[in-house]
């Protein structure tokens, strides 16, 4: 039987998989295929876009196979309606490429976290209030890289920041040390086999887990010193 996961616990999950596929498919059998593949190498969370009419059916396929072992979310939620639709579907979180109080209110409604495209501070600091967990900072990740995380987290350190674009295994580490808690990847994990998508997913899950552990000791260290 599968279970309904509770906003908290759904984004420590996010958290806890720090990396998510960003996915745009029509194939309800191809998205699968690619659950199976973040699966085996770690990652756990995967979106649907709704830039597609059938994201919907593509979400509750997912759901229906995988259950509770994978978090599916959906993703360019515009409006309301598409909002409770994606609930319906099964959606469990809701990523959006840009701000909506009108989503926010469906999204806490429905328990469903909510992650705002933001590209300002006063965006970002309003996703807040309006109860989002997370601030997804769109489109400015691919023009600023990694660099933009920080820009975030210096005034605002308790911001629960998600980038999405320009993301490789080459700068992840640097987007993770800036203060990414959880970062999408479009081609890296959405493309080639299952088995190709699990090498990609193992080799992400390592570079974050790695990184964080680092900056735990850090931590530590700077709090002994």
């Amino acid at each position: 039987m599968q279970m309904h996961l509770q906003k908290a616990e759904v984004t420590q999950r996010m958290y806890e998989s720090g990396a998510f596929a960003v996915v745009r498919t029509p194939s309800v059998d191809r998205g699968c295929e690619i659950a199976e593949g973040i699966l085996k190498g770690g990652v756990s969370v995967m979106e649907v876009s709704y830039t597609l009419a059938n994201a919907g059916d593509v979400i509750s396929g997912i759901k229906e196979r995988f259950g509770d072992d994978i978090i599916v979310g959906a993703g360019t939620v515009m409006e309301a309606t598409t909002a409770r639709l994606a609930n319906m579907a099964g959606a469990q979180f809701v990523i959006a490429n840009m701000s909506s109080d009108e989503v926010a209110r469906v999204c806490n409604l429905y328990q469903m976290p909510y992650g705002p495209g933001c590209t300002t501070v006063t965006e970002a600091v309003h996703g807040l209030e309006m109860g989002a967990a997370f601030i997804k900072c769109f489109p400015i990740s691919n023009f600023y890289g990694p660099k933009l995380a920080q820009i975030f987290k210096v005034p605002t350190p308790w911001m629960p920041i998600m980038a999405s674009g320009g993301i490789n295994l080459e700068n992840l580490s640097e987007w993770v040390q800036n203060g990414a808690d959880f970062l999408g990847l479009g081609g890296l994990l959405t493309k080639g086999t299952p088995d190709e998508i699990a090498k990609n997913a193992a080799e992400c899950r390592r570079i974050i887990d790695e990184t964080r552990a680092q900056m735990a000791d850090a931590k530590a260290a700077d709090s002994y010193a």
